[in-house]
């Protein structure tokens, strides 16, 4: 995974702030491309593990199909309103799928935390009702960029 920016290194940031960050919040913004080339922008609950991005979708999506065709996404998780307080963290790469899809609760070991930490974030709950609707795609990003603006009243 690459951590560098080339731009705004001023307010990047640490690999700390970032995870306390992306723990934090709830939304995503997930970026896919259909088949025919029409974008297609999408928001999205998701944990952070401090390595991957655990994306829960709609089985039947427009955003599951663009990433079972093509795997490649880009990922924003933002907040901020005012400009000095604007910050976030941009993933990219490719998703892996895990689990069965869509997912009734079959033995997932790489699962159990994430769906117990996602349960938790989202609904206040010890452990993940399933839906049979819903997936999981998992992204370990390529890249990272992140930005905190609020880092610019300290210069």
């Amino acid at each position: 995974m690459t951590d560098t920016q080339r731009r705004g290194r001023r307010i990047m940031m640490t690999p700390r702030e970032r995870d306390t960050f992306l723990a934090g919040q709830r939304t995503c913004r997930v970026a896919t491309v259909s088949a025919d080339g029409t974008p297609h922008v999408s928001p999205l609950w998701f944990v952070w593990d401090g390595t991957s991005l655990w994306l829960y979708s709609l089985a039947r999506s427009r955003r599951w199909a663009d990433l079972r065709a093509d795997g490649r996404v880009a990922v924003v998780v933002d907040a901020g309103e005012a400009y000095g307080e604007l910050r976030g963290v941009e993933l990219s790469g490719r998703v892996a799928f895990v689990g069965e899809s869509p997912r009734t609760g079959e033995e997932c070991p790489e699962l159990d935390a994430v769906e117990r930490e996602f349960a938790r974030k989202n609904f206040g709950m010890a452990e993940m009702v399933h839906d049979g609707r819903h997936a999981w795609a998992r992204l370990t990003p390529d890249k990272i960029a992140s930005w905190d603006f609020r880092k610019l009243a300290d210069l």
